[in-house]
């Protein structure tokens, strides 16, 4: 069964910082790249960062750069979303996906990062 399964989110002060992971099961994560999205009420989704399958290829979008930082363990199974310097408008539920080179897509569930005061 494919799983994909966010945790890390929580509740972080201005400034502070957050690790979100992304835990696959039941396909070949090495074919894989994966991004994580963020998505807020009343907004379309937005791509945040992707690596490719083998890890050694990272895409952040640039209103992030310097702040977020995608990585991914391949025997681990695991993606994650390194984010720093919080701000209140990264306040979002943070998505993982996973996409191969045929477009085979899987989504996982989000984990909810609220950054406030």
């Amino acid at each position: 069964q494919v799983q994909l399964a966010e945790s890390g989110g929580g509740l972080v002060q201005p400034g502070g910082s957050l690790t979100l992971s992304c835990a696959a099961s039941g396909f070949t994560f090495t074919d894989f790249a994966m991004s994580w999205y963020r998505q807020t009420p009343g907004k379309e989704r937005e791509m945040v960062a992707s690596i490719s399958a083998r890890g050694t290829a990272t895409t952040v979008i640039d209103s992030l750069r310097g702040r977020f930082t995608i990585s991914k363990d391949n025997p681990k199974r695991t993606a994650y979303l390194q984010m720093n310097n919080l701000r209140t408008e990264d306040t979002a539920v943070y998505i993982c996906k996973a996409r191969n080179i045929q477009g085979v897509e899987y989504w996982g569930q989000g984990t909810q990062v609220t950054v406030s005061s």
